[in-house]
């Protein structure tokens, strides 16, 4: 357990790992909000915690803001990071890549095509492994989120957060860290690219225990209405370029801008994952207004990373 200058211990997750969302508490999620809250404002007070630890990275995706975020998490918290590029056991089993990178790191970043290529890494190393986005879930990217979510309205039960274009992971662990947390969540996507609907039906039980409402619709305008945040993301995600054409023509009715925008509260903001398309999911107007966080959002993966980090590894 890390040892602070002010001597204020970390509270460790129940979890090994974070291969989904739901692996971190309520409790823990709260817990975290408050600890990138500390994190952001008194850096210098955990500049050591991770002293001697060494975090392996293994990436096969491109990668901006999850990359250097996760390194300079890392570093800034006064450990160090290896970083392994390209397909995870392609070479060999992941069982024996996990089990020789537990022998020299003691943590796991791993940024995967495929869940079940995060849920194995999991289970084969005894060194925590943190998924830095699957095709199902970035649980990362949520919790930056609902932090800059906190930061921006102060409490987040009650809020709305609207969810407009595809139903992919970033909409799957929005859904999840939302509701668990009181925020009323909304997505709208065109027929056939709902969400997963096991996790739409794993948010629906959090919402009965938190009270929040749960709307899944094809309608933008609906998810839309009365939304504290409205939030998107790219129409075709990495691995489904083949799908561009045809997904620009599906998804043109649910373009963020300034008409949609209009549909939601007056002090609403605009939220992004990134990287943009501009003039695609989100127009220029939109994403240079004054209702725009998404820089905010990036900003803020490099504090809740380092939080998560100090509660996995401190």
């Amino acid at each position: 357990m890390a040892t602070l200058v002010a001597a204020q211990p970390i509270t460790q997750v129940a979890s090994t790992d974070l291969v989904r969302d739901l692996d971190l508490t309520d409790d823990e999620v709260s817990y975290l909000l408050d600890l990138a809250g500390k994190v952001k404002r008194a850096p210098a007070k955990f500049a050591r915690a991770l002293s001697g630890k060494y975090i392996g990275l293994l990436f096969e995706k491109p990668s901006l803001r999850t990359r250097l975020t996760f390194e300079l998490a890392i570093k800034q918290l006064g450990g160090d990071a290896v970083m392994s590029e390209g397909p995870v056991g392609a070479r060999e089993p992941l069982k024996d890549v996990a089990r020789n990178l537990e022998r020299w790191v003691q943590g796991i970043v791993a940024r995967t095509f495929s869940q079940t290529t995060i849920e194995e890494l999991a289970g084969w190393s005894s060194a925590p492994v943190i998924n830095a986005l699957s095709d199902l879930y970035h649980p990362c990217q949520a919790l930056a989120d609902v932090f800059t979510l906190q930061e921006r309205f102060g409490e987040l039960r009650g809020l709305k957060l609207a969810f407009v274009g595809d139903g992919n992971n970033v909409a799957h662990s929005l859904m999840l860290s939302a509701v668990r947390l009181g925020v009323d969540f909304a997505i709208s996507t065109p027929e056939g690219y709902a969400p997963n609907a096991d996790i739409v039906a794993q948010a629906e039980g959090l919402a009965e225990v938190s009270g929040a409402r749960l709307e899944v619709t094809n309608d933008p305008a609906v998810a839309v209405s009365g939304a504290n945040a409205v939030y998107t993301d790219v129409w075709t995600s990495m691995g489904k370029e083949k799908e561009s054409a045809k997904r620009r023509k599906i998804f043109a009715g649910h373009q963020v801008n300034e008409a949609l925008m209009a549909q939601a509260r007056p002090d609403a903001v605009f939220m992004h994952c990134l990287p943009a398309r501009r003039g695609e999911e989100v127009t220029d107007e939109v994403i240079e207004s004054g209702q725009s966080i998404v820089f905010d959002q990036a900003e803020n993966r490099l504090h809740a990373q380092k939080a998560l980090l100090l509660m996995m590894l401190g």
